[in-house]
């Protein structure tokens, strides 16, 4: 009985052994760990192999914390060439701590003894000798000779840019190494490439060891993890999750979840995965460069969707492709922007936000982005049969008799042109939103209820209701809206699959404009919004009071003191707003005929 599970005797000496457990056998890089304790003492034997069983039971326990890492870890397309450097040094650190560990351990003075082996020789005589040959430490002289011919054919290989399969395999160990646990996808250029770098290493490290061989003193260098050299802040791909976690709780819908997580992806691929400390203004600029030989929904493209989307960018701009427009790039620079907005609140190691300032200078004035509609637009528009008399909800671009009263899509237009509110705004509106106040009719702007979303804080407004829709009926509507139980004011829209209502209800109104023939590529249903502040400016209501209706916040210090302006002062000037040539009176008398 040798006294232990994991101790057995080869010939004199006692050694540790132990099969790798099944759940990680298939990728761990050993089928048993079998080393010598360097003793004949039994008693010493079972002393050691104990403090090596729980060692070994470590580095088990260690590599199934990298494989669940490995499994959550993001997978990239490729490494940066700042990677591939820091992976390089990091191998040629491990190259250079290897040889010091050897020359620790100290040489032989003796050379080997060549010993015939006879079939007439023991089975006990030939134990011993493999045990004397793995037990005993080289000559100085045999060190070098054994790594000789391996440093020829790696020097020959970098010269002819030829990879052998043993550095493909040191690649591929190294992205797992504790500290690195990166993941590549497969068939990724960036393998081969880390290949080449640490042929480049293992070279430099020859060239290391000859030195020290020749009695110079060549230092190690001090390396921490490749992907984290000597930093305590957090990865990248983990401070991402970390955001999304949060704001997914707070304010994001799935849309706004996903659209974020794809650009902010991007920009883990392209830059790597690196601690928040080792980013800047060079990785923004390298991320904006991309984008601006992007096409627009590049990913439908064939010749680009299988490429990784820097490869795509780059076989796009080849190809004379139009990239996405100069506001497309804005909006994406912002998804990324606003992760390192967040950050920097969040970790002290975290850098100033690294796309600050890297938007593109759009020339245009803001109110040139989209065209109010004209006046003969909105007669157009107002004039539709969905207005005047259509065949059903469904066919409501065909003439008939219907005039559906008591529908969203009838009433989501007129409301924006009469309050300047957003779609969703609108549409998301309960009946209890539309509220009284010592004689005023107002729209309560909010998102108290789960389904409903605000731009921003100063979107959260009391917009007085303009006599004209009390004219054509909206209390009534809401008023019947209460009476048959319903929540919404407008339950017909409903919400769409990425959590707005807009979304739906801006393609319906895309088609009602093809219908009438009044779409451009400046209008849309925002431009309503444009619409009212020209009725404003032209009714001489106020700049800031058109802003209150509109929900922009206030510039300056003036926006940070006070509530704002009170109900009847913006129901006062509410009242002045009309839109010159613009007559509505056949809604008037619609209303009559069916009151």
């Amino acid at each position: 009985m040798s006294g232990h599970p994991r101790l057995y005797r080869r010939g004199a000496v006692y050694y540790h052994r132990a099969a790798v457990p099944i759940d990680i056998k298939d990728t761990y890089p050993k089928a048993e760990e079998t080393f010598s304790l360097a003793t004949k003492d039994h008693t010493e034997a079972l002393r050691l192999v104990r403090i090596a069983a729980v060692e070994v039971d470590r580095r088990f326990d260690q590599h199934r914390r990298k494989l669940q890492q490995q499994a959550t870890a993001p997978v990239l397309d490729e490494l940066t060439e700042f990677q591939i450097k820091q992976l390089g040094r990091l191998y040629f650190a491990h190259l250079l701590e290897e040889d010091e560990d050897v020359r620790l351990d100290g040489f032989d003075d003796i050379p080997e003894e060549t010993v015939m082996v006879t079939p007439e020789m023991s089975s006990e005589r030939l134990d011993q000798l493999v045990t004397e040959r793995l037990e005993r430490k080289k000559t100085f002289e045999e060190r070098g000779f054994d790594s000789s011919w391996l440093e020829e054919e790696t020097r020959k290989d970098y010269a002819r840019g030829k990879v052998s399969d043993f550095f493909i395999d040191e690649a591929g160990d190294l992205l797992g190494w504790e500290g690195v646990e990166l993941k590549l996808a497969p068939q990724s250029p960036s393998l081969r490439k880390l290949a080449r770098e640490l042929q480049a290493a293992s070279i430099k490290a020859y060239e290391a060891k000859s030195q020290r061989n020749q009695g110079q003193v060549v230092e190690t260098p001090d390396m921490g993890p490749a992907s984290s050299p000597k930093s305590t802040a957090p990865l990248l791909s983990n401070a991402l999750e970390e955001w999304v976690a949060e704001k997914s709780r707070t304010s994001w819908v799935d849309k706004t979840v996903r659209e974020h997580r794809v650009w902010t992806g991007h920009f883990l691929t392209m830059s790597g995965d690196k601690p928040l400390d080792q980013y800047g203004k060079a990785d923004a600029r390298a991320f904006k460069a991309m984008l601006l030989k992007l096409p627009a929904n590049w990913n439908k493209f064939d010749g680009l969707k299988t490429l990784g989307i820097a490869k795509a960018a780059e076989r796009a701009y080849e190809l004379g492709m139009k990239p996405m427009s100069d506001r497309n790039v804005n909006k994406l620079l912002q998804f990324v922007g606003s992760f390192w907005r967040w950050a920097a609140e969040h970790y002290d190691d975290c850098p100033a936000n690294p796309f600050t300032g890297m938007s593109i200078k759009i020339k245009r004035q803001a109110r040139e982005e989209r065209d109010p509609f004209t006046v003969a637009e909105l007669r157009t528009i107002f004039d539709a049969p969905l207005y005047t008399g259509c065949q059903s909800l469904h066919y409501w671009s065909e003439p008939g008799e219907l005039v559906p009263r008591d529908a969203g899509i009838y009433w989501v237009p007129l409301i924006s042109l009469f309050s300047g509110a957003r779609a969703g705004e609108i549409i998301q509106l309960y009946v209890h939103d539309v509220k009284e106040e010592e004689g005023i009719w107002y729209f309560d702007i909010n998102a108290v209820e789960a389904d409903k979303h605000v731009k921003n804080a100063s979107s959260w407004r009391k917009i007085p209701i303009h006599p004209t829709l009390m004219e054509i009926g909206l209390l009534e509507h809401a008023e019947d809206r209460r009476a048959q139980g319903e929540q919404r004011l407008f339950p017909d829209l409903k919400l769409g699959e990425d959590g707005y209502y807009s979304s739906p209800f801006s393609k319906h109104f895309g088609r009602f404009l093809k219908s009438v023939v009044v779409k451009t590529h400046k209008n849309t249903f925002h431009s309503f919004r444009h619409s009212f502040e020209d009725a404003c400016r032209n009714s001489s209501i106020p700049w800031d009071v058109m802003n209150a209706f509109q929900g922009h916040g206030q510039p300056g210090q003036s926006g940070r003191y006070g509530h704002g302006f009170d109900l009847d002062v913006l129901a006062e000037e509410m009242k002045k707003l009309q839109y010159k040539g613009l007559d509505l009176s056949h809604l008037f008398q619609t209303r009559q005929v069916l009151a």
